[in-house]
């Protein structure tokens, strides 16, 4: 028997995949999360019966005490072979039954089923399979979070089909599909179809979740909290990109006990983040167990706060880069207001007061402003009748010499 340790998403199965066509029936998969492995994977090795048998851990890596067993299994002549491509799992090369690779000498970054495909094409245990290879590759461009970059709508089709259908199912279509055509890889057309479908549910889903989320500081990073079961790489990518001055994205399962982060900024690592709670994975998407300490964290300290509306998007008047100010207001009634100086360079007043620091850009005021007093651009349908009554004008008059009043009561306005 050949026994195989790995990961419950898709590249985890496609590590399983690669496995059933290299060994076939040989072949025994254990799907695993962070929480159940190391104790699926200590108990298989204390056991004697598995003594001679061929053992692989994919896409995960082991605690240390789990860790020091395998290398006594190994110091006794017993099989083992970890491949993984996750920077939390570096130490593990010191090992010679480990791999760990994040890229490759191009520069192009690993996944877990591309090195496993690649270790058993080396050691003369599986042919080169041009379908696979196809199949590999939409897998290693989705794990990477590559295809956004790529517009590789395929890579992210195929995940989404993963999540649609049950791992059996997924597993047992890919499987013979794979098998039965070795020249190319394409998904069906009935697939297609239910994707479109998949689609549609999932853009809902973000709506709904945006309207959601808070947000906090936890330790120097600006976080997004929001609670979901479901879709989380697509939220997290929608939700940092609809939020772009968060550092990262906190993604709370309280069912299944799990965490997930994600960021779109180079210079925040989540994996690293991720570690402060047991979990681990890439630079801009990990995961960790809900532990006590992220829950009183991530839902008991942040209970009263509520979501930011989002940014007015239709304004006439108030609208954001305006050579006459932007009004911004958050739910405890704090008014910010950002104005050009005209030298490149933007002035903030906060309640009427003027801050000290300049900024260099209109985004950078803004992303303090968001980041400190997590408030959004305000309505002009609020706004206006606002503005209107405390200058002591109608709205038609306001709206006639916006840029005029504006100009000459700024002194009154940036307080309202």
């Amino acid at each position: 028997m050949v026994k195989l340790f790995t990961d419950i998403d898709l590249d985890g199965l496609g590590c399983g995949l690669i496995a059933k066509i290299a060994f076939g029936e040989r072949a025994d998969v254990s799907y695993c999360s962070y929480r159940i492995l190391n104790q699926r994977v200590e108990a298989f090795i204390s056991n004697s019966e598995n003594n001679a048998e061929d053992v692989y851990i994919t896409d995960l890596a082991v605690n240390s005490d789990v860790e020091k067993k395998l290398a006594e299994r190994f110091r006794q002549g017993k099989h083992i072979q970890m491949i993984d491509h996750h920077v939390t799992a570096m130490h593990f090369n010191e090992y010679s039954w480990a791999s760990v690779k994040v890229e490759y000498d191009t520069g192009k970054k690993t996944c877990a089923t591309s090195l496993f495909y690649d270790f058993l094409v080396e050691q003369g245990k599986l042919e080169r399979n041009n379908a696979l290879e196809e199949f590999i590759e939409l897998v290693r461009q989705y794990d990477t979070w590559e295809w956004d970059e790529n517009n590789n709508v395929t890579a992210k089709r195929l995940n989404d089909l993963f999540y649609i259908r049950n791992r059996e199912q997924f597993e047992e279509e890919m499987l013979k599909r794979l098998m039965e055509n070795k020249n190319s890889f394409d998904l069906t057309d009935t697939e297609n179809m239910l994707l479109d479908i998949e689609e549609q549910k999932i853009g809902r889903y973000i709506q709904s979740k945006s309207r959601q989320m808070v947000q906090t500081f936890v330790s120097d990073f600006c976080v997004g909290i929001v609670h979901a079961e479901q879709y989380l790489s697509e939220l997290g990518n929608a939700l940092n990109n609809l939020n772009p001055h968060l550092d990262m994205i906190a993604l709370l399962n309280v069912g299944t006990k799990k965490m997930g982060f994600r960021t779109i900024h180079d210079e925040v690592n989540v994996a690293e983040f991720a570690q402060k709670y047991g979990g681990g994975g890439h630079p801009k998407a990990s995961g960790s167990d809900l532990t006590n300490e992220a829950f009183k964290t991530f839902i008991v300290q942040v209970f009263d706060n509520l979501p930011p509306k989002p940014d007015a998007d239709r304004n006439e008047f108030n609208v954001k880069e305006s050579e006459y100010g932007s009004s911004y207001q958050n739910h405890k009634g704090e008014i910010s207001f950002i104005l050009s100086t005209g030298d490149n360079s933007y002035t903030l007043y906060h309640n009427g007061e003027k801050r000290n620091q300049s900024f260099m850009s209109y985004a950078e005021a803004e992303r303090f402003i968001k980041r400190n007093y997590t408030s959004w651009l305000r309505y002009d349908k609020e706004y206006l009748p606002l503005l209107a009554k405390t200058l002591q004008i109608s709205i038609e008059e306001l709206k006639g010499k916006y840029s005029e009043i504006i100009s000459n009561r700024l002194v009154d306005i940036v307080k309202i």
